[in-house]
């Protein structure tokens, strides 16, 4: 699979997250340290991240956090070309369902591509399915993807490569809603699957 070097201030930028910088430059950051001991990821829940967000699954089905009462559900930014950050994150959220046990039927993993493109309904499911066949994709046009977008504070950009290909820059972290429905926590990428686990059961207890 095709690799590809980033700048170091785009490597900054998906390491640390574009949704944990925009709630720091908002001045929110202080609010979310209250709740530093009771979860490993950063408190974003007094913010307006995620707010009313919707978006066509692979049917066509126009979805929102609605649809998943009581479960906590976890939204991540990705496309099926993507050679490490993406593959990586699915196979973690495998794994904390997994680790979930009897609780697991509770957890749903959201992705959301950034390169409808190229990630066809068809591959998108087969993708997922190689993770985890509960989880749902998202697929909408260029301007539904925008506002996603925007509702998450996700950047994302196609980059051009040699012979016409291309990849794609996207934040890489992710967000947990609790089981009403509200955005609780960003997820930064590289935090351990024990340590997102121990969260979600947190927010499932909730």
């Amino acid at each position: 699979m095709t690799r590809f070097r980033f700048s170091s201030s785009r490597r900054r930028w998906l390491r640390q997250g574009g949704a944990l910088a925009a709630v720091a430059s908002s001045g929110l950051l202080a609010a979310c340290q209250k709740t530093e001991a009771s979860f490993h990821s950063t408190d974003v829940s007094a913010t307006n991240i995620g707010e009313g967000w919707s978006m066509p699954d692979l049917e066509g089905r126009e979805r929102s956090i609605e649809d998943f009462s009581g479960k906590v559900v976890a939204i991540f930014f990705g496309f099926v070309h993507c050679p490490d950050i993406c593959p990586t994150t699915m196979a973690e959220l495998s794994h904390v369902k997994e680790s979930l046990g009897s609780d697991g039927d509770r957890f749903q993993t959201i992705f959301v591509t950034v390169d409808p493109e190229r990630d066809t309904p068809e591959i998108l499911r087969a993708y997922l399915d190689a993770f985890d066949e509960s989880a749902i994709a998202l697929r909408g046009n260029s301007e539904q993807l925008a506002n996603m977008a925007q509702a998450f504070k996700v950047f994302y950009a196609k980059v051009p490569q040699s012979e016409g290909n291309y990849t794609m820059d996207h934040s890489s972290g992710l967000y947990l809603f609790d089981p009403d429905g509200n955005v609780r926590l960003y997820s930064r990428y590289g935090q351990s699957v024990d340590n997102l686990t121990a969260d979600v059961r947190t927010l499932l207890a909730s």
